[in-house]
């Protein structure tokens, strides 16, 4: 793939390239209620939301609010093997903290590295302190399950777990990719931080395209396994679970992030009211002809979650 900056604007346009001030006027602006916001900026209030609705997160352990409190979780998360602690109002995956499994007394990130308890209780007061906040406001600490590896992407991700990235419009899905970890991005899924984004087909899951720092990637960096063979299982139904969330929320635009845990099944990890582009680079494809069909659509009330998901399927393969 060409690298984007040397795409001229015209291009982008043929391609149907959605640029973020259009995303933020017409789309961000026009179908999201600042008042909604809060529900998915702060991941508390989304998994609350979440557990009200039945869609399904990974377990809940505990929640520090203030800084004496780190103190008093001590003997609880010396019980815990693996584990994840993470910022309330954290983004872009600043301030995500997974524990991978026990040394001892200490605690092993998929990395290797090993963390004393101390460094867990200077993470989480850094946390509440906003270090990993938007705007830097105080934060609070959540601390939840890890989830576990599906072996259906054993080769495809490296020291973490993989997730879904879904976009949402009016309920339908319109386009996805999966977001892999690697060496680079510290086992976290965040493109900006070196994950590789893999375009998938809205019809089957599978792979259409890939790229890692905006570059195309047809094998894993880390594990070199081709991407190309790569296919997403139980589609449908996180294709669903992403559609059930505009009745959860009442936003009109929206990222999804789900992953596929072994055990429990498709889970939401988080909401995002203002989600990147570079899932069109990751496509190798534009939202904006997307964006419009479902715009020009004559709007029916009382379309089900499955029944949008299966036009998106049929309309987007």
């Amino acid at each position: 793939m060409t690298s984007p900056a040397f795409i001229r604007p015209s291009q982008l346009r043929q391609r149907g390239m959605l640029g973020m001030n259009r995303r933020n006027i017409d789309y961000i602006g026009r179908y999201n209620q600042r008042r909604l916001y809060p529900l998915v900026d702060d991941k508390l209030k989304t998994k609350l939301l979440a557990q009200e609705y039945g869609v399904p997160t990974p377990q809940l352990r505990f929640v520090v609010r203030e800084q004496h409190e780190i103190h008093e979780y001590r003997a609880r998360i010396q019980e815990m093997e693996q584990f994840v602690l993470k910022p309330a109002k954290g983004s872009g995956g600043k301030g995500i903290l997974v524990v991978n499994g026990r040394d001892g007394e200490n605690f092993v990130k998929s990395s290797g590295a090993v963390l004393t308890m101390a460094d867990l209780e200077r993470h989480m007061s850094n946390t509440l302190a906003g270090l990993y906040s938007l705007s830097g406001v105080p934060d609070v600490v959540i601390a939840e399950d890890l989830i576990a590896f599906d072996d259906g992407f054993a080769g495809y991700s490296y020291e973490g777990v993989p997730d879904i990235r879904i976009i949402v419009f009016r309920g339908y899905p319109v386009m996805a990719m999966l977001r892999l970890a690697t060496h680079a991005s510290d086992g976290k899924a965040n493109l900006h931080q070196g994950a590789v984004g893999v375009g998938l087909g809205m019809d089957t899951g599978r792979c259409l395209f890939a790229v890692q720092d905006g570059q195309r990637c047809d094998s894993h960096p880390d594990t070199g396994k081709p991407l190309n063979t790569l296919q997403i299982d139980n589609w449908q139904e996180l294709l669903v679970l992403a559609s059930r969330c505009y009745e959860m929320t009442g936003l009109g635009y929206m990222g999804t992030d789900l992953v596929l845990d072994a055990r429990q099944g498709p889970q939401l990890l988080e909401l995002n009211a203002r989600p990147g582009l570079a899932i069109q680079v990751a496509n190798d494809r534009g939202l904006l002809p997307r964006l419009r069909k479902i715009e020009a659509m004559r709007e029916r009330r009382q379309v089900s979650a499955q029944d949008r998901v299966a036009f998106a399927m049929e309309a987007f393969a």
